[in-house]
């Protein structure tokens, strides 16, 4: 179901980003990024012509990754947030986009991305 897709992570825990980044290459998935800051990542929504779907950490550095959120909506990209607030926490606007908690059950990040 991974292979061949093109996944962007944006995580700023660095052994969590190349945790995730190594599980989804050994499922044969091509990684864009990691991104550690909202500015990394919308440089690679931008500038990277195919991203299949994205991994996008809630909080970055003290920042909500929204601004992310909606440059990946704008190009009709599929999203999970990964993070450790409850769902109260989020936007209403947000309120379709599936929340998988940290630590990640990759089962459920999976289904989440390509159901």
């Amino acid at each position: 179901m991974l292979e061949q897709r093109r996944i962007l992570v944006v995580e700023d825990e660095y052994l969590l980003a190349q945790e995730i980044c190594e599980w989804l290459q050994g499922a044969g998935v091509t990684v864009v990024g990691p991104a550690a800051t909202i500015a990394a990542a919308l440089e690679a929504v931008r500038g990277t012509t195919q991203i299949d779907a994205a991994l996008v950490d809630l909080n970055l550095r003290g920042e909500m990754a929204y601004p992310v959120a909606d440059a990946l909506r704008q190009r009709g990209i599929r999203f999970v947030f990964l993070t450790g607030y409850d769902s109260g926490a989020i936007p209403a606007r947000y309120k379709d986009v599936d929340r998988c908690e940290k630590p990640l059950d990759r089962p459920k990040v999976v289904h989440a991305l390509f159901g």
